[in-house]
């Protein structure tokens, strides 16, 4: 086969997965609502921003969060179990249990020294691997230039989503599972693999890479050596995303209106990562999404038995979602 005809087949392959992708914005149920009280925080610490949220094999849920500690660990009962992490970070951005139970975290920040860096750390917060050069911005190999979420794979490579700033060279950057440099794709643009603000990363059961390319309004997908395989719009304009391990997707949308991502609403988008259907979407309710660029749910997670975990910023909460019919009066600006 000629090289130019090779060429040719890769753009149509390219662009058959873009329109196979086209979104589908039908309108979705919210059959759920908001455990009341959950979690509970002792009276010596107070919400920040909660941007990350993950739940572990133990059902507990982890939070990261912007105030000291930033890390918190509460069983299912909302019963803070631990903290830690105090002055470590600049600003706390991703989190991810990786499956080996380790805690893995992204500073997305740089200043004093510190910051631009990916932690790995034990469940007691002890530091078991650091990425990254504390406080110097870049895009080499062993530089970070914001770095948004990281995400773990069974054989232990680590895939981190890099480039907050959304003028940066936004990129995947892939590490073995021993921190060595494998190699990075992506550049600051709006087409197949090209990023403006990745802002969060996850992966599948056949191990797929699942980008929030939240300045694009998309979510991307790809091969493990970073080959694109297609990209979905009908999640909103993704600021957090997760999959469980039954392969449901969510993703927290925080900055759709009717300028950034005109036709679309703030909240979680549920569905399944295997065909891209939406099922069910938590709205976020606020009274003028138009007056702002960015507001409610950016951190995002589920434990196994179908319970939502939906973390905000700038109302400073993590809020339990369940399924059924109850609902519960909440202030403006909550999720229900």
């Amino acid at each position: 086969m000629s090289c130019e005809r090779q060429a040719a087949l890769a753009f149509a392959f390219v662009m058959a997965a873009i329109l196979v992708s086209a979104p589908r914005t039908c309108a979705q149920e919210n059959p759920y609502h908001v455990v009341d009280g959950w979690p509970a925080l002792p009276s010596n610490i107070k919400w920040g921003a909660v941007i990350s949220v993950d739940s572990d094999s133990k059902g507990n849920i982890w939070a990261f969060h912007r105030s000291q500690p930033p890390i918190l660990e509460f069983d299912p009962a909302g019963k803070m179990i631990k903290s830690f992490g105090t002055d470590m970070f600049v600003q706390p951005h991703g989190m991810t249990i990786a499956p080996d139970g380790s805690i893995w975290v992204t500073d997305a920040q740089g200043k004093d020294g510190k910051g631009h860096q990916v932690f790995k750390l034990s469940t007691d917060g002890k530091v078991l691997m650091t990425l990254g050069k504390a406080g110097v911005a870049g895009e080499g190999p062993d530089m970070f230039n914001g770095p948004t979420d990281v995400v773990v794979a069974a054989n232990g490579d680590i895939f981190i989503s890099d480039g907050h700033d959304p003028t940066s060279n936004g990129r995947v950057v892939k590490f073995s599972k021993d921190g060595k440099f494998i190699k990075a794709w992506g550049k600051h643009g709006s087409g197949p693999g090209e990023f403006i603000t990745p802002h969060s990363i996850t992966m599948d059961s056949r191990g797929r890479i699942f980008v929030a390319d939240r300045g694009n309004s998309r979510v991307q997908i790809f091969d493990q050596d970073g080959r694109f395989l297609e990209q979905w719009k009908q999640f909103g304009r993704p600021s957090g995303i997760y999959i469980d391990k039954k392969d449901n997707i969510y993703v927290a949308d925080s900055q759709s209106n009717a300028k950034q991502n005109p036709g679309f609403k703030r909240g979680i988008y549920i569905g399944s990562a295997k065909t891209g259907k939406v099922t069910a979407m938590i709205p976020f309710v606020e009274p003028d999404p138009d007056g702002n660029n960015n507001a409610g749910i950016e951190g995002i997670a589920a434990d196994s038995t179908g319970n939502v975990y939906g973390g905000q910023t700038t109302g400073m909460i993590l809020h339990k979602y369940v399924k059924g019919t109850t609902t519960s009066k909440l202030a403006s600006g909550a999720a229900y």
